[in-house]
C-alpha cells in the first residue's frame, strides 16, 4: 500500500475553487492549530476562540476566489482570524487608550536588568501575559507573536503608532514586574 501523497497548497486551493471537499479539509487540517493559537493569544475565552476559528475559515473559503497568491493561504486565513479577534474585542468594549491621554513616560526608568527575568519559566511568562489588561495583551501578541509591525497594528486597532509603542512598553514593564514579584516570593 502506497502512502497518501500530500497535495501542495496550490493544488489544494484549486480543489477548493472547484468545490472539492478534500481541498477544504486538508487546508483546514494544515492551518487550524496555528490559527487557533494566534486567536488564543488575543482572546482568552476558549469557546469564543473556537467560534472565531470556524468563522475565519468559513470566510476564507467563501472568498477563496479573492486569494491571489495560493502559497499565502496560511497567512491570509491567519490575518482574517486576527481581524475577527479584534472585532470581537471591540464588541466587548475593549478600548485601546491613545498615548496622548497618558502622562506616563514609558522609556524613563526602564530596568535593563529586568530583561534577565525573561529567563523565568515559560509558564510564569504565559501567566504574566494572561494577567495583562486586554489592550496590552492584544498589542503584545500582535507584535511579538504575529510579527506585525507597530504601524500596522495601529491601523488595525484604529490608534496611533505612538500608542501602540507605549502600550507595548507598558505591557513589557508589567510582565517584568510580575516576574520580579514571582522570583521574590
Amino acid at each position: 500500500m502506497q502512502p497518501v501523497e500530500k497535495k501542495d497548497e496550490i493544488e489544494l486551493i484549486a480543489l477548493c475553487r472547484e468545490g472539492h471537499e478534500v481541498g477544504f479539509t486538508e487546508l483546514y487540517n494544515k492551518y487550524a492549530r496555528s490559527v487557533y493559537n494566534s486567536i488564543c493569544r488575543i482572546i482568552s475565552h476558549t469557546g469564543e476562540a473556537e467560534d472565531i476559528l470556524q468563522e475565519s475559515f468559513y470566510h476564507a473559503f467563501a472568498d477563496i476566489h479573492r486569494l491571489h497568491n495560493a502559497a499565502s493561504f496560511g497567512a491570509w486565513v491567519n490575518r482574517i482570524a486576527l481581524n475577527r479577534s479584534i472585532t470581537y474585542l471591540r464588541k466587548q468594549k475593549v478600548f485601546f487608550t491613545d498615548a496622548e491621554e497618558m502622562d506616563i513616560a514609558d522609556e524613563e526608568g526602564y530596568d535593563e536588568e529586568a530583561n534577565t527575568l525573561f529567563d523565568c519559566k515559560v509558564d510564569d511568562v504565559k501567566n504574566a501575559i494572561e494577567q495583562l489588561p486586554q489592550g496590552y495583551k492584544t498589542i503584545l501578541s500582535l507584535y511579538l507573536f504575529e510579527d506585525i509591525p507597530q504601524e500596522e497594528i495601529g491601523k488595525m486597532l484604529g490608534i496611533s503608532h505612538t500608542t501602540v509603542r507605549s502600550q507595548y512598553h507598558r505591557a513589557k514593564k508589567r510582565i517584568i514586574q510580575s516576574l520580579k514579584d514571582k522570583t521574590l516570593s
